[in-house]
């Protein structure tokens, strides 16, 4: 772990940390917006059989759970909420579990899980909400694609993201929050789907959560991309026996973030150790000149390797200069 370097680099590490905290504790301590009011849903419970007739009647289920939060939604005046609420109950779309309550929680499902005999759980990170959830869409429906139609791929909203400016986004509060959900949902979808070939791909902020949950997850890889650190020294500390693949576009702006952990009264700041750097240990893939946002773009080398990972081909080629390290 990169932790309280000593010289310049110590004062270096503290300026940053003061920084980080001057600009996020504002954000985090200013006056939230009141969650919109939902029900509680009436469809909760582990992934159920994963039969083409179970997952019909689920997704039938969970339409009508997305119907009442909606109508709340527009009772309470706000139609943005009610809008992307309605998006999720367009025809074709597969919703597997929706909690409208404390800001949203959802788990879609892209492909056919019933006959998927690979499956990616994608993991988002800071930013990430039900009123802008397309962002995860777009990419979660590019990944199925690129992977073929034996695989599916979940989008796995199931923890309240960070802002992307804030005290939350460069502390891992809210990985430790998410990662017991993390687990106890891939411990259902395995069960469901115990035959399948199972990858957790982890954007960003959701690689700290991806990692806190690696220990528990039954899981062939984990990928990370975009990631600001993990929080462990090295890929060992996860404790899985995943392989775990890293990657960073050229152009993402994350490649400038520092790879300190500072610890900061009862805090830590920082996610220490970069995840492409040799001396993480983790499996390195070509992420072309992808920027923050740009890991899944059609056609892209990210995507392509990222795809390739999912549905257990040959390693991806490696080309450390295209991850900008």
């Amino acid at each position: 772990m990169a932790s309280w370097p000593s010289g310049n680099r110590l004062r270096r590490a503290a300026l940053i940390a003061l920084v980080m905290v001057s600009v996020a504790a504002p954000v985090s301590g200013a006056a939230r917006p009141a969650d919109v009011p939902a029900p509680v849903p009436a469809t909760s419970g582990s992934v159920p059989v994963a039969s083409a007739q179970a997952l019909s009647e689920r997704y039938a289920a969970t339409r009508a759970d997305l119907g009442a939060a909606e109508r709340a939604a527009t009772a309470h005046g706000d139609g943005k909420r009610a809008a992307a609420l309605r998006e999720f109950r367009a025809p074709g779309r597969q919703v597997l579990t929706f909690d409208g309550r404390d800001g949203g929680r959802v788990v879609e499902v892209f492909g056919d899980l019933s006959t998927a005999d690979t499956i990616a759980v994608m993991v988002p990170g800071a930013g990430i909400s039900v009123d802008n959830y397309w962002r995860l869409r777009s990419g979660s429906t590019s990944l199925q694609r690129a992977s073929g139609d034996r695989t599916a791929v979940v989008a796995w909203l199931g923890y309240q993201t960070p802002t992307t400016v804030s005290l939350a986004s460069v502390t891992s509060g809210r990985a430790e929050e998410a990662a017991s959900g993390l687990t106890s949902f891939l411990r259902g979808l395995g069960a469901s789907k115990p035959a399948a070939r199972t990858t957790l791909v982890c954007h960003s902020y959701g690689s700290v959560v991806c990692a806190r949950a690696a220990s528990g997850a039954q899981v062939a890889d984990i990928v990370l991309y975009g990631s600001p650190g993990t929080g462990f020294d090295d890929a060992a500390g996860l404790h899985t026996g995943a392989a775990v693949w890293a990657g960073r576009g050229s152009t993402d702006w994350i490649r400038n973030v520092p790879h300190y952990k500072v610890g900061l009264g009862p805090l830590a700041v920082g996610f220490g150790t970069d995840p492409i750097a040799p001396e993480f240990g983790a499996r390195i893939f070509d992420a072309g000149d992808s920027g923050h946002s740009d890991y899944l773009k059609p056609r892209s080398p990210s995507l392509r390797n990222i795809a390739r990972i999912v549905t257990g081909q040959p390693a991806p080629d490696k080309h450390p200069g295209g991850n900008g390290a």
